[in-house]
């Protein structure tokens, strides 16, 4: 709930309302799937939990064996203190190393993985996401507090050596930076503004990597939170409107020239590109209506085209309450999605082949949200 900035007074009640706690422990469920043998050997997902509840949590599905691990930080790493912390927000590896960025406890755990044991944890005020070239990691961060202020920072973006794992150097960004791409030389960091309501930030910052400066900004749409990069050297962003008058949409744009190509008129919650597809859905709030918009796409990244307007069967349409997270395996084109629910209770996973239809549904944790795939 908290990737809608504009939601944080709403979660603060929610935390003080909260009345089913959970307490989470490590719990196998074998026999989910039939084993595959590919060169991905699983995926983990990280469980934001809900804010406040200290209750991020990291799963892992192994291939090899069809079998689903929930909760698997804890076991793995007994000794630490209040475990993962609040509010998963991004999931990553690079090399042997994975990073979990966990907003709210303002640090990134850094761990290995394959065994998904901690190795170090980084600390950085409100940290959003990261991103990774030539033996380091970039980081977005808000750069103060989790709070809606018409005075919030600008946010920065810092480079973390993966060997010493500390952080080398800082660039001041746009406001509430979110989500980035690297394109050649150049790292773009998607600025939202979330904080400053209703005087969102709309541009998407260009930082060059050899200097560590700031040379340009792109004006896109107002409150921009994910971006994606195809490979052509297009950027997708999408806006998450002012859930007011102004609609969620995505946006094409041309990372040499800093053009905006096209606004495809569509709400993007979140998205992924795997072979040359962007899968997408929105989850879209307005609060003229009080009431929230579910859509489900595909655009061919090739022709920059939507496809199709649907992933899955209408049936799981239906079913999934609050659709939060997406991803595609790059082998198999199997489809995960993910449904928070009502933000409190546990949440669900879903597995569809690349033609949509259901293979299987498991419990994540609160908020199940982040994927990434593990390669043996």
């Amino acid at each position: 709930m908290k990737k809608i900035n504009f939601f944080l007074l709403i979660l603060l009640c929610l935390m003080s309302c909260r009345t089913d706690e959970i307490i989470v422990r490590p719990e196998v469920e074998e026999g989910l799937a039939t084993p595959e043998n590919t060169a991905i050997k699983g995926f983990y997902l990280l469980n934001e939990g809900n804010m406040g509840s200290n209750k991020a949590t990291l799963d892992f599905f192994d291939y090899t064996t069809g079998t689903y691990h929930r909760n698997i930080y804890a076991d793995i790493n007994p000794d630490v203190v209040k475990e993962l912390g609040d509010v998963g927000n991004d999931i990553k590896i690079y090399g042997s190393k994975m990073y979990a960025v966990i907003n709210v406890s303002n640090k990134i755990e850094v761990l290995d993985a394959k065994t998904a044991k901690r190795i170090k944890t980084i600390n950085l005020e409100n940290c959003r996401y990261v991103t990774f070239k030539d033996g380091k990691v970039y980081a977005s961060s808000y750069a103060g507090p989790v709070v809606l202020n018409p005075n919030a920072p600008l946010g920065k973006v810092a480079e973390i050596d993966t060997v010493s794992l500390s952080i080398k150097r800082e660039v001041v960004v746009g406001y509430q930076p979110e989500e980035m791409q690297i394109i050649g030389n150049n790292l773009y960091v998607a600025n939202s503004g979330g904080y400053r309501f209703p005087n969102y930030d709309r541009t998407v910052s260009v930082v060059d990597l050899n200097t560590f400066t700031e040379t340009k900004k792109i004006d896109v749409a107002i409150n921009l939170h994910h971006i994606a990069k195809d490979d052509d050297g297009d950027l997708y962003v999408s806006s998450r409107g002012d859930y007011y008058n102004v609609p969620s949409s995505l946006f094409l744009v041309d990372a040499a020239t800093g053009t905006v190509k096209k606004d495809f008129k569509i709400a993007v919650s979140e998205m992924t590109i795997v072979n040359g597809k962007l899968h997408y859905y929105g989850n879209e709030f307005n609060y003229n209506t009080h009431a929230y918009t579910k859509s489900f796409g595909i655009i061919d990244v090739k022709t920059e085209q939507v496809i199709s307007n649907k992933i899955i069967d209408q049936e799981y349409v239906d079913a999934i309450k609050t659709p939060y997270g997406i991803a595609v395996n790059p082998i198999t084109e199997d489809i995960y999605m993910t449904d928070a629910r009502n933000y409190v209770s546990t949440g669900f996973v879903y597995c569809f082949d690349k033609n949509g239809k259901f293979k299987w549904k498991i419990e994540g944790g609160n908020i199940p949200a982040h994927f990434v795939f593990l390669y043996k």
